[in-house]
Formats: C-alpha cells, sequence, structure tokens
C-alpha cells in the first residue's frame, strides 16, 4: 500500500515545527555575538581622560611648563629681556628695572625720577632717563604701552580731579616725549590706571612709592 498523502503532510509539518526552535536560537547567538564585538570595540577606545593625561605627560616642543616659566620658550621675549636687562646694566639708571610679565616685558620706572609730586611735567631727570632708554627702545620692533600708576592718596586739582588723570597725564607726557625724540608714535599708546594695580599695599609710605611708577609694556609683535 502506498502511504496516506495526508499522513505523510502532518509528518512534515510537525518535524517543520519541531525545528523551528533552532532558527530563534541562531538569531539569539547572533546578538549575544554582537554584543561582544561592541563591548569590545567600546574598551579599546580612548577616552577625553585618557587624552588629557597622555598631553599632560608629553608635553608640545618648545612650550615650558607654567609652573616653572613666565614665557613660553620659544618666545622672542626671553632673549629680549635678558638684553633689556644687560643693557640697563650698563647704562646704569637706579630705579629703572627690567622684569618680564604676562603681556611682555616690562620697563618699570619710578615716577620720583620722572615727575615732581603731584606733577605731570617731565623734569629735566626724566627727560635725561628717557634719552637713554630711547636706543634700546628704538631696537624693538612690537607696541610699546606707556602705563600711568598712582597711589591710592586722592588728588584735587583743577587739573587733575582724581588719580585717572594724573596717571593718565604722566603716560601721556612719556608718550609725547618719546616720540619728540624720534619714536614712531604709531607704535605707541598711553594708558592711566590710577591705583587699580598696585605693587604693594598702600598703608605705609614705603608701599606707596612703589606704586608711584611708568611702565613700558614692550609686546612682541603679532605673527603674520
Amino acid at each position: 500500500m502506498y502511504p496516506d498523502p495526508n499522513e505523510l503532510l502532518a509528518v512534515s509539518q510537525a518535524e517543520g515545527e519541531g525545528e523551528s526552535w533552532l532558527i530563534s536560537y541562531l538569531d539569539l547567538l547572533t546578538l549575544i555575538l554582537t554584543l561582544f564585538v561592541l563591548l569590545l570595540s567600546f574598551s579599546t577606545m580612548k577616552t577625553p581622560a585618557d587624552s588629557a593625561t597622555e598631553s599632560t605627560r608629553t608635553p608640545r616642543p618648545g612650550v615650558a611648563s607654567l609652573a616653572t616659566d613666565i614665557l613660553p620658550a620659544s618666545s622672542g621675549l626671553v632673549p629680549q629681556q635678558e638684553r633689556f636687562t644687560q643693557s640697563l646694566k650698563s647704562l646704569d639708571l637706579k630705579g629703572v628695572e627690567a622684569t618680564p610679565g604676562v603681556e611682555g616685558v616690562t620697563l618699570r620706572i619710578d615716577d620720583r625720577l620722572l615727575f615732581t609730586s603731584g606733577s605731570a611735567e617731565l623734569t629735566e631727570n626724566g627727560e635725561s632717563i628717557l634719552k637713554k632708554l630711547q636706543p634700546l627702545l628704538a631696537d624693538f620692533d612690537g607696541e610699546i604701552s606707556v602705563e600711568g600708576h598712582t597711589d591710592s592718596l586722592p588728588i584735587r586739582t583743577a587739573r587733575f580731579p582724581s588719580n585717572w588723570e594724573l596717571s593718565t597725564g604722566r603716560a601721556i607726557a612719556v608718550l609725547r616725549y618719546l616720540v619728540a625724540i624720534g619714536h614712531p608714535d604709531s607704535k605707541l599708546r598711553a594708558v592711566g590706571y590710577a591705583d587699580t594695580r598696585p605693587l604693594a599695599a598702600n598703608d605705609s609710605a614705603s608701599g606707596r612709592a612703589e606704586n608711584r611708577r611708568v611702565e613700558l609694556i614692550l609686546r612682541e609683535p603679532a605673527e603674520d
């Protein structure tokens, strides 16, 4: 006898239903394998913290640590500051010093060398000092900011109602004289800070004397 076709169809369907779990099992294995691949790729990626750590371990060439140096080692201001210091020593100007700073090299001049008390008129001694400094300044290619500073004692005169006018007037007086003896006015600017940037406490005569000053900030020309 030939087998009943209906019976063969029923058996075939039963076998198919019995193997359907295998397809679901393979799908599950594929998902698990994909998950492990993703986890492995994440574990090898660099985090921002890792990049920051590497940047601190490997400093950029030519850049010094801020903990040990004020200016970058590649900056042209470092040799300039050294040259200014040596030149000032040869000039033997008491009360004038060159120091490196965040903005550039600072030539600091005590106000008593330039002006009498409460005045913005340059003394003969002040003009003499600026003449001696001019060859040094002429050798600098960048901008020079002439900045006037006072102590905290108030001043109220017809010409100087406050320390703002006095500090600005003194800075302008220095700028005008530098222009008069040959420095390009396009490379100069004058700023008055009154008593807002003290170097010492204003509660003593010595501290106030230190705060009364004119500073010439020599800024390196911007790179093209």
